[in-house]
C-alpha cells in the first residue's frame, strides 16, 4: 500500500503541523509525521494506552522524559512507554520533523494533556 504524503491533510494541534499516514486504516499501530516550527513545544502529555516512538527526521529537538531533558538530532530517537509523562520543544531557529509511531496505535481520547 501507498500513502503519499501529497495527499495528506495537516492536522494544526498547539502550533505543530500532524500529518497521519494510518488515519483511515485500522491497524495495530499508528503513524504520523509531526513539523515542529522554531519556538513550538508539546506540552507535558501521556498515554494511557501507547508507547510513543518518536525518530527525528531533521532539525533538533529537546524532550523531556519524566525529569530527564535530552537534546536529539536527525537520527535520533526517543521512546516513551505508555503512562510515562513526556513533551518536547524546538529551541532552535529552524523547522524540525519527527516520525510518530503508536503502538497500540493512536487514540486521542486515551492521551492526557496537562496544562
Amino acid at each position: 500500500m501507498k500513502i503519499e504524503r501529497k495527499s495528506l491533510k495537516a492536522i494544526k494541534f498547539d502550533g505543530l503541523e500532524i500529518r497521519d499516514y494510518t488515519a483511515e486504516l485500522d491497524g495495530s499501530s499508528s503513524m504520523a509525521e509531526i513539523t515542529v516550527p522554531a519556538g513550538a513545544q508539546h506540552k507535558l502529555a501521556w498515554s494511557k494506552r501507547s508507547d510513543k516512538y518518536y525518530y527525528v527526521i531533521e532539525g533538533r529537538i529537546s524532550f523531556t522524559v519524566d525529569d530527564l531533558v535530552a537534546d536529539f538530532s536527525a537520527g535520533d530517537a526517543c521512546i516513551i512507554r505508555q503512562g510515562v509523562r513526556f513533551s518536547y520543544e524546538n529551541k532552535t531557529g529552524v523547522v524540525a520533523r519527527v516520525l510518530l509511531v503508536h503502538t497500540p496505535s493512536f487514540v486521542l481520547a486515551e492521551e492526557v494533556f496537562e496544562e
